[in-house]
């Protein structure tokens, strides 16, 4: 009996852990996937982010690190600097980003920066996230601004992309020696 209420307990939680998100969400993290996917073909780290605004995408980025061979092109900061030139200013107020993997401190300190209000989360980053994972730097009130984020918005596909690339880096690796 009391396995069946654990049992029971535990798929409630889970359930209630599962955001609330429209149609237009799946579809902008959808975007967001396809771009990560998109990065993992070329060799990078499968993230990906769409920057959406009035109902419609403005700006895409994907993470372009190794193949760039720069820190800075991380698919938020190249979606940023995308949608500040569409819309003409370094403030994006009335957009809202999704991405595929939790934002690092860079990422999360531009996302501030640039006023965005309103951020979708495909999975968590435990390593380096700093949108709740080891740090929320999104929602501290010594800041001027604070973003309202939702996490968990197609958080299996997104986390299941990054752990089959891991995985076959290392395979690669090893073939390697």
């Amino acid at each position: 009996m009391k396995n069946d209420e654990t049992l029971q307990q535990n798929a409630a939680t889970a359930e209630a852990e599962v955001p609330a998100v429209s149609a237009d969400d799946l579809r902008y993290m959808r975007e967001a996937y396809r771009l990560a996917k998109k990065a993992s073909d070329l060799g990078d780290v499968p993230i990906g982010c769409v920057i959406v605004y009035e109902g419609r995408i403005i700006a895409r980025g994907y993470n372009r690190r190794n193949r760039d061979k720069t820190t800075l092109a991380h698919a938020e900061i190249i979606a940023i600097r995308k949608a500040s030139k569409v819309i003409g200013d370094w403030r994006l107020e009335d957009t809202t980003m999704y991405v595929t993997l939790e934002p690092c401190q860079m990422c999360a300190g531009a996302i501030l920066q640039a006023r965005i209000p309103r951020l979708y989360i495909g999975c968590m980053n435990p390593k380096a996230g700093c949108a709740g994972s080891i740090i929320n730097l999104l929602d501290m009130k010594a800041f001027n601004h604070q973003v309202d984020v939702t996490r968990g918005v197609m958080e299996t596909e997104c986390s299941e992309l990054l752990t089959t690339f891991f995985k076959n880096l290392r395979v690669r690796r090893k073939e390697e020696l």
